[in-house]
């Protein structure tokens, strides 16, 4: 069966949001412990769901680091949020030609919009899946499962798009096609080390792979 439904991860796939994580990281971790941690601590830190970061740092103090990095997030939102070349060209015209598509992200919901809207990529996504969405965060299927219930997609129609070897695993475990991004900032070999179905080196390389010709 041919694809329809593309479920992609928001940080890292569809906008590069890793400055602005990195030093939100860095900002709270710089408060709490100085000098600890590196940057390269902090990129192996990227795709888990914050809170069970900042747990597995210190469970007596997670939630105040929460609140901290959540709080700097937003601050300074808007001025370290980057462009992709092509992501946004390439999600128009997959929305144009029909297919389904959503987002499927470990960020809190308000993030998510917010990011969605300043990209400008909002009216392309009706389906948000978000942390606060499901049970448990991916590498599980159920927020792909999730995100494909609304479309009434199958596996067998489904693409599942990330940066990080969570969306790859979760992929694999809800049986849907993966693509992964070259332009992950842990490195096109270690996602590699994952096997997904494809791997992305630009955006717009899916559109050949769904079917559509690039314009």
């Amino acid at each position: 069966m041919t694809i329809n439904t593309i479920l992609f991860d928001f940080d890292g796939t569809l906008v590069n949001t890793n400055p602005l994580i990195i030093a939100s990281f860095e900002h709270v971790l710089e408060s709490y412990y100085p000098g600890r941690y590196s940057r390269e601590d902090i990129i192996g830190f990227i795709g888990t769901p914050l809170p069970d970061n900042f747990r597995s740092i210190d469970p007596d103090q997670a939630d105040g680091m929460i609140r901290m990095y959540q709080q700097f997030t937003l601050d300074h939102h808007d001025e370290l949020l980057e462009e992709y070349e092509g992501v946004t060209e390439t999600i128009q015209t997959l929305h144009e030609q029909g297919f389904h598509l959503a987002v499927v992200t470990t960020k809190r919901r308000e993030t998510a919009l917010l990011g969605l809207e300043t990209s400008g990529l909002a009216p392309y996504f009706p389906t948000v899946i978000t942390l606060a969405d499901v049970k448990r965060a991916k590498p599980d299927p159920e927020p792909l499962q999730r995100a494909m219930e609304p479309f009434g997609s199958g596996p067998d129609e489904t693409m599942m798009v990330g940066d990080s070897q969570y969306d790859i695993l979760a992929g694999k475990n809800a049986g849907v096609t993966t693509a992964g991004v070259a332009w992950t900032i842990k490195g096109e070999a270690h996602l590699q080390s994952f096997e997904p179905d494809i791997m992305l080196q630009t955006m717009p390389g899916i559109l050949g792979y769904v079917g559509v010709k690039e314009t």
